[in-house]
């Protein structure tokens, strides 16, 4: 059972931070994951009425509020056109509507939850997370670092011309991930790949043996292959272990698989959206 003895809906971040440095204290999301628990906490942190549950887009990047909702990240035109419609793929397994309707991307990325579908997706893309006190690192950097007592404010995404996909393998359509994979390529080749729900946190995994080099003047028969070899890199890279939700020789094997899916996928939308430049 979760226990609250004080509640504060606070005036600013700054009274915000300083109310989390006691480690019984705790910053409310949507409170989807928290209430399940059994916890004291000695302060609930609101912050509600700071004005983070906005989405703004720019010719440059997109600034997302801590306290924007699933839900609203799954709706949002701009991400949906820019990500290719893999930021929706990757929200519409999470449980159901009202479950996205109340939890909050900085819930799900502040917890680094190794089963994230979020977490992955936006390792994807060229992303950063804004700290109170931590300022703007990278989304990298931050999925990699401990936990500590700062106060998330907004992930920012940088527009660049990629294609994203994203893939999950689940056992049942609302479950936690079996396995997560998100992939973007640019119109130079260049890969970035994201495996999650290992059943550890999302990591990146770059291409250090130039598998992919020269892949989109490849054939499709050429890419085929190269996608091949690339996955079995990709499964070497990422430790993969057992849980009561799949064996870590399944995950391994999804690993390989899911990773030459969404490269292939990715660069059939490159061919496409060039072969369409072309004709006009």
């Amino acid at each position: 059972m979760l226990k609250i003895k004080e509640y504060r809906k606070v005036r600013d971040l700054e009274e915000a931070y300083e109310l989390n440095q006691k480690k019984s204290a705790c910053v409310l999301g949507g409170m989807v994951w928290l209430k399940m628990g059994n916890r004291v906490v000695s302060t609930a942190i609101d912050l509600s009425g700071l004005g983070l549950d906005t989405i703004e887009e720019t010719e440059e990047e997109f600034r997302i509020g801590a306290m924007a909702s699933l839900r609203a990240l799954e709706t949002h035109k701009g991400l949906e056109t820019y990500t290719n419609g893999a930021m929706k793929e990757s929200l519409r397994h999470i449980v159901g509507v009202q479950f996205r309707n109340c939890a909050t991307v900085g819930g799900s990325i502040f917890g680094r939850f190794g089963f994230s579908d979020v977490l992955t997706m936006f390792l994807a893309l060229n992303s950063y997370v804004e700290l109170y006190k931590g300022g703007i690192i990278s989304m990298k950097e931050f999925a990699a670092s401990k936990r500590d007592r700062d106060i998330l404010v907004r992930i920012i995404v940088k527009k660049q011309p990629v294609k994203t996909v994203y893939l999950s393998q689940r056992n049942s359509k609302t479950d936690f991930p079996v396995l997560t994979c998100a992939l973007s390529l640019d119109a130079k080749g260049q890969v970035k790949t994201v495996v999650g729900a290992c059943p550890s946190r999302a990591r990146v995994i770059e291409d250090k043996e130039d598998i992919l080099k020269g892949f989109l003047n490849l054939s499709r028969e050429e890419q085929e292959a190269a996608a091949e070899a690339f996955g079995v890199y990709v499964q070497s890279q990422v430790k993969t272990e057992s849980n009561m939700r799949a064996s870590k020789e399944y995950r391994s094997l999804l690993v390989k698989v899911l990773t030459k899916r969404a490269l292939l996928a990715a660069a059939s939308m490159e061919k496409q959206e060039q072969q369409a430049g072309g004709m006009e």
